[in-house]
């Protein structure tokens, strides 16, 4: 299952040689100058400013000695190789620099010059003459066009930017060199320090899935915040992003927030799907966090680097003035948060602490008299209450209470807790103090009640996400393979035929092939035939008009509903015919589509569909249905492939969930028939390349369950490689095979997310040594955290076989797992195997 990585700008995720890129122990700097202002002069004082211990080579045939240290005419005359390389020099000259620095045996490179998209002599562009002289050497090349890197533990500035960077346990990783000094000035005058500042340039190697790989196994780096403006190789990126999220919080801003990739379809599900809405599903599925402006960045940074992830969604807030307290009130109920209730018995408890005329509600008001003693006591009550609830104090200045003085007395308690808690000083010098304090102590502090919401909201957001990227599916994603040969036939036949668009009947076939519930319908050539229909089905039906030049067939009124005889037929298809020749005269009829009438009067027209993004593939689209739903625009978007989790969770985000849920009269309709659906739409695209776009629209949902009222697929007119489309590397089904083992015939097949409880009982049957032998340490259990990282795993970079054995009520039970974890580069992996304690010796292993 291993993949063979190619070096570089391939798509595969690679942290080879990174190490000298971020940690070297010497540095060239190829270009460098004794020029004022010039890119080598800045680069060669940055990296003597900032204190780097090992060897620095400045090189330079024009000069002896730079800014006192012995520099070198070329590459060949380095006494020693370097690590690192930092290249200065005009555009022209990069390849042999590389090609020199290659053959010298370095190992990474900064490419800070710009325009190495220019074509050489030989026709080749600048940028690939780079790539090929560096890929024998195995080269890590960063850049072109960047300002470089900052990796305050090595003391190395390796920028050509004028401001310093303090040191901190943030990584941040930007595509935009503009935003750099900005950035950092920002950060300085906040005291945000930073673990590694990347300016990754255009990404000609080594790009944003290499740098999250890296960090996301970097000990001195606790969060990594990520500027983006696009991404190259979606699979390589997901891949990356999803194992660094399990470690530490990764934090998004996603610039460009454009609909243009929507814009060549031809389906309601394209129209919907638009390009800063497919990255939007891409960042909640990899378990990252997306904030929409730089300051938010950071803020997010702060709040999830610091102190404890909230458990609970509930807020509780401390105040000595009631106009802050409502306007946070304000803030959280307007951001979709929830204020926690108040406890009689902790309402009593603050009885003894607070005035008379207390709030005895939620927000807590202390009175604008408290004293810093009064804030202690209530300090200690609320931090022993056992809650799950997020605490913010917000303290604004009076002379009673100075906001430094509150500060002083608060933040040893504050930092002793457990308790995920927030801090809110109001106030310009008073607050700015106060919040020197606590951020002294490791305590999240903001400047509004605002700024505090929006803080929770992230730390919340963040949460559900992670929570989602560890949830445990209750079904299997797929009962089985369908065998979709024929349906290729029926592929290769509509491609002959000179279209793209498969006819209603023709889609229907596919969905029903894949299980989707489907309304009876036949295909009539003309006004007689569909009277025969009609008869067949059983008034009343519905009569759609078959065109291969029609994709939207009601925008000519091509549907008539609830007819009830044969004439009603006969003056269907006589009105259709009319319309469309009207509307389109270009038009050829093929035919008409008799079908049942539907009728559930309590049902809830939906879409579900797929639209094939540019960079991310595949992309599941829910949403209100009907003829209006681009008008409407409730829509929530995924990436297969999906299971019942995902699938819950992609409906949870649309409007028309609420209604599902069943309201008044209205029984809540079937969900998880609705879930199915879309899981079944999902391994349809996983298992059938051809198809680009469908819809399902409208596909009505009630308590009775689903079926699909009308379908329209999409296929490609060119040859795909199978699976090379999707974004997440879907389950290995073709891994699958069954065996005779002891009597019984037992399956070897890949881990899925929904073995869980089958893998939590087979290590209860492990005995005490066989798991000390396993894990080289000992526990009494496993926890859910440990198990969902055993089985959700990622089939790019890991995998795992386990032997399953079903008893005869057809419970999974789980035998053995061999697994192997390897590294990003595919070259080493770590090995283990086990089998149960009751069944070693007889050959499972």
């Amino acid at each position: 299952m291993m993949n063979h990585h190619s070096f570089s700008g391939k798509g595969f995720v690679s942290i080879r040689n990174l190490e000298y890129l971020l940690e070297p122990k010497s540095v060239a700097v190829i270009g460098a100058s004794i020029r004022e202002g010039s890119v080598g002069s800045i680069v060669l004082k940055n990296l003597l400013g900032g204190g780097f211990e090992g060897p620095i080579l400045p090189v330079n045939p024009k000069y002896r000695a730079i800014s006192g240290i012995l520099a070198y005419s070329d590459v060949q005359s380095l006494p020693i190789v370097p690590d690192l390389a930092v290249i200065c020099t005009p555009a022209s000259v990069v390849p042999e620099m590389i090609a020199q620095l290659a053959d010298k045996g370095t190992r990474a490179a900064i490419i800070l010059s710009a325009g190495l998209d220019a074509t050489s002599s030989n026709g080749v562009t600048l940028r690939d003459a780079a790539l090929k002289a560096a890929k024998p050497r195995l080269m890590r090349l960063l850049g072109p066009n960047c300002l470089g890197l900052i990796r305050p533990a090595a003391k190395l500035n390796a920028t050509f930017s004028p401001a310093s960077v303090k040191s901190g346990r943030v990584a941040f990783v930007t595509q935009s060199g503009a935003l750099v000094t900005a950035v950092l000035d920002w950060a300085n005058s906040r005291q945000i320090g930073f673990s590694a500042f990347v300016s990754l340039g255009d990404s000609a190697d080594v790009d944003f899935a290499d740098i999250i790989d890296y960090l996301g196994s970097d000990p001195k780096t606790c969060a990594i915040l990520l500027y983006i403006e696009s991404i190259k190789h979606a699979r390589k990126f997901m891949s990356a992003a999803r194992a660094a999220a399990r470690n530490k919080p990764l934090i998004v801003v996603k610039s460009g927030r454009s609909h243009s990739g929507a814009l060549a379809a031809r389906s309601h599900t394209g129209a919907l799907a638009g390009e800063d809405a497919v990255y939007d599903a891409a960042i909640r599925r990899a378990g990252m966090l997306r904030v929409y402006s730089l300051e938010d960045l950071f803020n997010a940074a702060e709040s999830l680097s610091r102190g404890r992830i909230p458990i609970g969604e509930r807020l509780l807030i401390v105040t000595n003035g009631g106009g802050p307290g409502v306007l946070a009130a304000d803030a959280l109920e307007l951001a979709g948060g929830q204020l926690a209730g108040l406890p009689e018995s902790l309402a009593v408890a603050l009885d003894k602490a607070l005035p008379a005329n207390w709030s005895r509600a939620n927000p807590i008001d202390v009175i604008g008299d408290a004293d810093p003693q009064r804030y202690r006591k209530v300090t200690d009550i609320l931090l022993a209450y056992d809650s799950p609830d997020t605490i913010l104090f917000i303290h604004a200045p009076t002379a009673v209470a100075p906001s430094e003085v509150v500060a002083q007395e608060l933040a040893p308690l504050f930092a002793k807790t457990e308790k995920p808690l927030l801090t809110c000083w109001l106030g310009g010098d008073a607050g700015a103090a106060a919040r020197r304090i606590c951020g002294r102590f490791g305590i999240r502090s903001y400047d509004t009640p605002e700024d505090a919401i929006d803080a929770f909201m992230q730390l919340v957001s963040y949460r559900r996400n992670q929570e989602q990227l560890m949830e445990t599916p209750r079904e299997a994603e797929s009962g089985g393979r369908a065998d979709v040969s024929d349906l290729h036939s029926l592929f290769k036949r509509v491609l002959q035929d000179g279209r793209d668009m498969l006819t209603e009947p023709e889609a229907k076939q596919v969905l029903q092939r894949f299980g989707i519930a489907v309304v009876e319908s036949k295909v009539a050539a003309d006004a007689a035939a569909a009277q025969r229909c009609a008869r067949e089905i059983g008034y009343p039906v519905v009569v759609k008009v078959l065109s291969r030049e029609l994709s939207h067939k009601s925008d000519v009124g091509g549907v008539i509903v609830g007819l009830k005889d044969e004439q009603q037929v006969q003056d269907a298809i006589v009105r259709i015919e009319s319309r469309v020749r009207k509307l389109r005269p270009d038009a050829r009829i093929d035919g008409y589509l008799v079908q049942s009438m539907v009728e559930r009067p309590g049902a809830r027209e939906v879409i579900i569909g797929t639209y094939e993004d540019s960079l991310f593939g595949p992309v599941i689209v829910f949403g209100t249905g009907g003829t209006a739903v681009e008008v409407i625009g409730d829509r929530a978007i995924a990436l297969p492939p999906l299971n019942e989790v995902l699938a819950k969770e992609l409906v949870s985000r649309t409007q028309i969930a609420k209604l599902l849920r069943g309201y008044r009269e209205r029984p809540p309709a079937d969900c998880m028939a609705l879930y199915r659906s879309l899981i079944s739409l999902s391994q349809m695209v996983i298992e059938l390349d051809d198809v680009i776009e469908c819809d399902i629209n409208p596909l009505l949902v009630d308590a009775d369950g689903v079926i699909a009222l009308d379908a329209r697929i999409r296929i490609s007119t060119s040859r795909r490689v199978p699976g090379a489309r999707l974004a997440i590397r879907p389950y290995p089904k073709e891994l699958e095979e069954t065996l005779r083992f002891d009597g019984s015939e037992i399956m070897l097949r890949p881990i899925r997310p929904e073995d869980e409880p089958a893998h939590r009982t087979f290590f209860e049957k492990l005995s005490p040594d066989d798991l000390r032998f396993r894990f080289f340490t000992e526990f009494r259990s496993m926890p859910h955290t440990q198990l969902a990282a055993f089985t959700q795993i990622d089939y790019e970079r890991q995998m795992a076989f386990v032997a399953i054995r079903s008893e005869a009520d057809g419970t999974p039970v789980t035998l053995g797992v061999a697994r192997a974890d390897s590294d990003p580069d595919n070259r080493l992996a770590e090995f283990a195997i086990v089998v149960r304690s009751d069944i070693k010796g007889r050959g499972l292993g």
